[in-house]
C-alpha cells in the first residue's frame, strides 16, 4: 500500500473490495458513460484514443500490439469504443513516422495553493499548446510550477475477468503478478466485483503484464497496463468549492486536443 511516501510490499494479504486510491483522471475514466454520445463527443473520443495510441506505440518502442502491451490495452478500449478501422490506422502510420509525427511532454501546475496536477500532453505545436494550458489555467489561478516530488511514476495494471469463466484462483494471479514486479495490488469495486489493479515501478511495467497475459490469457483480461503519475503522500485538504472547481478545470483541460491525461496529488475518489 502507499505508506509515507513509499509503496510497501505486502507480505501476505488477502482480498478486499475498495475503491482505487490512485489519484489521477484520463480520459477513458468515464469511458462508458459516453457510449451514447453525440457526433461532436465522438470526435473528441476518437481524437483522444488516436493521440493514445500514438503515445502507446512511443513508450512501448512497437506500432505491433504483439510486441506493444501497452499498446494492445489501447487499441482493444480503442475498438471497444467503436473507433473507426481506419482512425486507428492512421494513428499507428503516425505513431510509426517517430518525431515527424509530434512531441509529448509533460506540464506541472499547482493549483489552489497546494494541489499539484501533471498534465501529460501530446501536440504537433508545443508553444501552442502550452499558450492554451496558460489561458486555461489562469481562469482559475493556477500556475505552471514544479510539482513532480508529490508524485512517484509507477506502472499500472487493470485485469478483469473474463466473461463466463470461474474466477477461482485469484492467489496464483497475485502471486504471479508479485513474482514479476507487481508491489501493490487490490481488488476493484466496480460491477464486475473482481477486477483488480496492480502497480509496479516503471521497468517493470512490460514484464508484469506480459507474465498475466501469458499465463492467464484464458481467465483475465489485461484491461489497462500504462504509466501513471500517482501522490506520494495525502494533500491538505480542501473546500468543497475548491475540488467542484478542481473537477471544472480538469474537464476543460480533458477538452483540449492536445491534453492526454490530467494527475492530481489528491486522492482520487472515483
Amino acid at each position: 500500500m502507499i505508506k509515507s511516501g513509499l509503496l510497501v510490499l505486502p507480505t501476505r494479504r488477502t482480498f478486499s473490495s475498495c475503491r482505487v486510491a490512485l489519484a489521477g483522471h484520463n480520459k477513458w475514466s468515464k469511458i462508458k458513460q459516453k457510449k451514447g454520445a453525440n457526433d461532436a463527443q465522438k470526435s473528441v473520443i476518437f481524437g483522444k484514443a488516436a493521440r493514445d495510441i500514438v503515445l502507446a506505440a512511443r513508450q512501448g518502442g512497437s506500432t505491433d500490439p504483439l510486441k506493444n502491451v501497452q499498446l494492445a490495452t489501447v487499441l482493444k478500449r480503442a475498438k471497444d469504443m467503436n473507433v473507426p478501422k481506419e482512425n486507428i490506422e492512421k494513428a499507428l502510420a503516425k505513431a510509426s513516422r517517430g518525431k515527424e509525427g509530434g512531441d509529448t511532454f509533460v506540464y506541472e501546475v499547482l493549483a489552489f495553493n497546494h494541489v499539484g496536477l501533471i498534465i501529460e500532453c501530446a501536440t504537433d505545436n508545443s508553444n501552442r499548446t502550452i499558450h492554451t494550458l496558460r489561458e486555461i489555467l489562469n481562469n482559475y489561478g493556477a500556475r505552471q510550477a514544479p510539482v513532480k516530488f508529490m508524485f512517484k511514476r509507477v506502472g499500472y495494471v487493470v485485469v478483469s475477468p473474463v466473461d463466463g469463466v470461474d474466477q477461482t484462483g485469484q492467489e496464483d494471479l497475485v502471486e504471479t503478478a508479485l513474482t514479476h514486479g507487481a508491489i501493490d495490488f487490490d481488488n476493484i469495486a466496480d460491477s464486475s466485483g473482481h477486477s483488480v489493479w496492480f502497480t509496479s515501478e516503471p521497468d517493470a511495467l512490460i514484464s508484469l503484464s506480459t507474465a498475466i497475459i501469458n499465463k492467464f490469457s484464458q481467465k483475465w483480461n489485461v484491461d489497462v497496463s500504462e504509466l501513471r503519475y500517482i501522490p506520494l503522500e495525502d494533500s491538505p485538504e480542501v473546500s468543497e468549492e475548491a475540488k467542484n472547481d478542481l473537477k471544472a478545470l480538469i474537464e476543460e483541460l480533458e477538452n483540449n486536443e492536445d491534453v492526454l491525461q490530467v494527475w492530481t496529488s489528491l486522492q482520487d475518489d472515483h
